[in-house]
């Protein structure tokens, strides 16, 4: 550490499902921190992630996508989005040029123009996007809102990222860190595990398990040789979606269960024994203690 003050604050990363949000918070913390998924919606809680620039440490409230709820799910995830922007000393808006989702980002434009913190537009996907409509887009959104900076980057190929980070740590306050210098997340190792396996659901299961899925995480016991042993839930709302989550002869939930362990372990730095089982629960997204498991707040 030099002479130089701490800085310390909050960045709020906003953007419809599948803007790329995910990706970018694990680029600029420099390793894996928010799981990512082709499916739509699978940034549940707020996960953070800590990104450091020499002397400035910057909080990322990696949100939820905003979109229009409809179940008691989706508005307890709008509803966390929201609140991780509300503390931020800047507000990310990360735009996909290509698909753009304007019925998603018309709304939240509304919402960020009464807002009172810094905001940046960050056009993602430069790697992919046709340069013309690119700017012509960012100067269209730039006229909506008052950008304080905008950036193109590609969360993918890390491009533009570098130049990101440096002016979001130019906007931090000083103030001394938050967390310790290693710490990378503040989602719990239980937490956080639950993620992983819930992200192998989704890569395996694709359009096969409808999102309505949830994993409870039920017991993490670190063991007197420094192993972590982990037993899961995994919650369907259909009986008729379990053959499908267990798989021949149980041979699709092992696929499962070994590459979130493998993952899990290789994050943690110890061996993991990973159990898991599946329970079908038709109404799990009413159960408020679901919920809170899962870390989310229950709206009414």
């Amino acid at each position: 550490m030099s002479d130089s003050p701490q800085k310390c604050g909050v960045v709020a990363v906003l953007g419809a499902p599948n803007a790329g949000k995910s990706t970018l918070v694990n680029q600029l913390v420099g390793q894996k921190v928010a799981i990512i998924s082709a499916k739509a919606q699978t940034t549940r809680a707020r996960m953070l992630g800590i990104a450091l620039h020499a002397e400035t440490q910057m909080i990322l409230v990696d949100t939820p996508g905003i979109f229009a709820p409809r179940r008691k799910l989706d508005r307890a995830m709008v509803s966390a989005a929201w609140e991780g922007a509300e503390s931020a000393d800047a507000v990310m808006l990360l735009v996909d040029p290509i698909k753009q989702r304007r019925h998603e980002l018309e709304p939240m434009l509304e919402t960020l123009e009464k807002r009172p913190e810094r905001k940046i537009l960050v056009i993602n996907k430069v790697d992919k996007a046709v340069k013309e409509p690119m700017l012509a887009l960012a100067q269209e959104l730039n006229e909506k809102i008052d950008f304080a900076e905008i950036y193109f980057v590609s969360a993918l190929t890390g491009d533009g990222v570098p130049e990101l980070k440096e002016a979001l740590a130019g906007m931090m306050p000083e103030g001394p860190w938050h967390y310790p210098e290693d710490q990378v997340s503040d989602a719990s190792e239980r937490l956080l595990a639950c993620e992983i396996t819930r992200e192998q659901l989704y890569q395996q299961l694709h359009e096969e398990l409808p999102y309505d899925a949830a994993v409870r995480p039920e017991s993490y016991t670190v063991k007197p040789d420094g192993s972590v042993e982990v037993r899961q839930q995994i919650v369907i709302a259909k009986s008729s979606q379990k053959p499908i989550v267990l798989g021949k002869g149980g041979s699709r939930i092992k696929e499962i269960g070994a590459a979130a362990r493998k993952e899990l372990s290789e994050l943690l730095g110890v061996k993991v024994h990973l159990f898991l089982h599946v329970k079908v629960t038709e109404n799990w997204s009413e159960d408020k203690e679901i919920y809170e498991e899962i870390g989310l707040d229950w709206v009414k």
